[in-house]
């Protein structure tokens, strides 16, 4: 595999551990959203792995290793300088706070592991040979510059309903549109975004405004009607945010992120008091 958008170091490392893998009899890929950066020209922070070695089995060939996540499958490798998060096959199901799986069974077919994500986009694998695995159409979807769920949108938003906001994020930093049978299925499973804790929902909202495209993330939110529906308090209307967003106009201008929460609390009228206390309850650091 070729990779232009990540690292030298990085790429060689990961490539070190797929081969450790395989010559351990084990099938190994690049997966998710490390793909997704390279085949749009974007950068690439990090790479994960999937593999259908058990966490023990991948524990027992690489003498650096965190066990991140061992219940989801999830082993952290350390090679050169770099950590690479590999995790097993897997499918789940019962999700009942709408977030973590209840169940994980590790599988021995990487695409009933694909089946399970969340977007096309996220859900192609790549081995070696740069060949890539694709049984969901993400490349497709990354040409058309669309955000489509994996399956049924509904069921995908019932399983993680954090899932909600994070298309809304992908769909604002990439300047993607969401695919119709998506945005459907968010609307009808938006109120679930109750069950997700704050500091979820902050930390994608802070993606959104922080991003290269604020504005359309704004837009989407205010269409999505979400943030009034989740744990942290949100004082406005769906008007407000409107005005707001038509007042910050340049919002996407400012470089530094804390210029641009005040630039938009001021347009939504927040006073300092105010804004002090709504951003302690939004679990923003101090």
């Amino acid at each position: 595999m070729e990779w232009t958008m990540a690292s030298s170091g990085m790429a060689e490392a990961a490539g070190t551990v797929i081969t450790g893998l395989l010559a351990g009899g084990h099938e190994a890929y690049f997966v998710g959203g490390c793909l997704r950066d390279e085949l749009l020209g974007r950068p690439v922070h990090d790479m994960d792995l999937t593999t259908s070695a058990l966490p023990e089995e991948v524990m027992a060939l690489f003498p650096r290793c965190v066990p991140t996540g061992l219940a989801h499958g999830t082993v952290t490798v350390l090679q050169n300088g770099y950590s690479f998060e590999v995790t097993t096959y897997r499918t789940e199901s019962g999700y009942a706070d709408h977030r973590r799986p209840e169940h994980v069974f590790f599988v021995s077919d990487v695409k009933e592991d694909l089946r399970r994500r969340d977007f096309t986009i996220n859900a192609m694998c790549s081995g070696l040979n740069g060949v890539l695995i694709d049984p969901f159409g993400g490349e497709r979807d990354l040409q058309l510059r669309r955000i489509r769920c994996v399956g049924l949108a509904e069921e995908r938003f019932g399983e993680d309903a954090l899932r909600m906001l994070r298309c809304v994020r992908f769909a604002s930093v990439l300047d993607f549109a969401i695919a119709k049978n998506t945005w459907r299925g968010l609307m009808r499973q938006r109120d679930k975004l109750a069950h997700i804790a704050v500091e979820r929902v902050r930390a994608e909202v802070e993606r959104i405004i922080e991003g290269p495209h604020p504005q359309r993330g704004l837009a989407l939110l205010l269409r999505s009607g979400l943030l009034p529906r989740g744990k942290a308090p949100f004082p406005w209307t769906g008007s407000d945010l409107a005005a707001a967003a038509a007042r910050t106009a340049g919002l996407g201008n400012l470089q530094d992120a804390r210029l641009r929460w005040a630039l938009l609390l001021h347009a939504l009228g927040s006073s300092a008091a105010a804004a002090d206390e709504l951003l302690r309850a939004w679990t923003f650091p101090g």
